[in-house]
């Protein structure tokens, strides 16, 4: 079985301080390349009947304007869904913003996910570490589903050992991602390896 840290460099990662509508945002964003069309990926990432087996259940009204709620995770707006190449949602509260963007390239599909949000709540780029390393084995959920290989509970998956190892790895990962974005102190970035560590890489029992 290919381990799941071989995964790591698929995906790509970024963090940045931007100008908004309302004020300054950090952008936490995580890409990857599927080698399958985008109608497939396309509802991969909104068919609830596939999200829960690769993602989480997910409840509501998934049309612009209507709400919906992940299970054991955030709920929101779908505020755009231009199919197949943009979801955009709240995540959380009304300024926690996810975008997901998917481009075909041939066969090939390169998906983008971005989450936005205030400086004022995400205090820096370390900010990051809240919701990379989530967004970051999400991404690579699918690319097991898309393949065939991730078909079942996704948070019996997530809690295992393999990905709680990737999870440390994408830690590590995100640290340099946003010291080299220069978005935040050295400080910061320690503490918030030290946060992304607890919750995403518990202690075994």
């Amino acid at each position: 079985m290919k381990d799941l840290i071989d995964e790591l460099g698929a995906a790509t990662r970024a963090v940045e301080r931007r100008p908004g509508d309302d004020g300054e945002l950090v952008s936490v964003a995580v890409g990857r390349t599927y080698p399958y069309g985008v109608d497939d990926v396309w509802d991969a990432v909104t068919d609830p009947e596939r999200l829960a087996r690769w993602f989480a259940p997910v409840s509501g009204d998934l049309r612009p304007g209507g709400s919906f709620q992940v299970e054991g995770n955030a709920g929101g707006e779908v505020l755009d869904c231009e199919p197949p190449r943009l979801l955009r949602v709240s995540w959380g509260a009304p300024e926690s913003r996810v975008t997901v963007r998917l481009t075909a390239d041939g066969d090939a599909t390169t998906l983008e996910l971005e989450h936005t949000v205030p400086v004022a709540l995400a205090g820096s780029g370390a900010g990051a570490f809240f919701v990379g390393p989530g967004w970051d084995v999400a991404v690579l959920g699918l690319a097991l589903h898309l393949r065939g290989g991730l078909d079942g509970d996704p948070a019996a998956w997530e809690a295992s050992p393999e990905v709680v190892r990737y999870n440390a790895a994408t830690v590590d990962a995100w640290a340099e991602t946003v010291t080299a974005s220069g978005t935040a102190t050295a400080d910061e970035v320690a503490g918030g390896v030290a946060a992304a560590r607890a919750q995403f890489v518990p202690d075994p029992a």
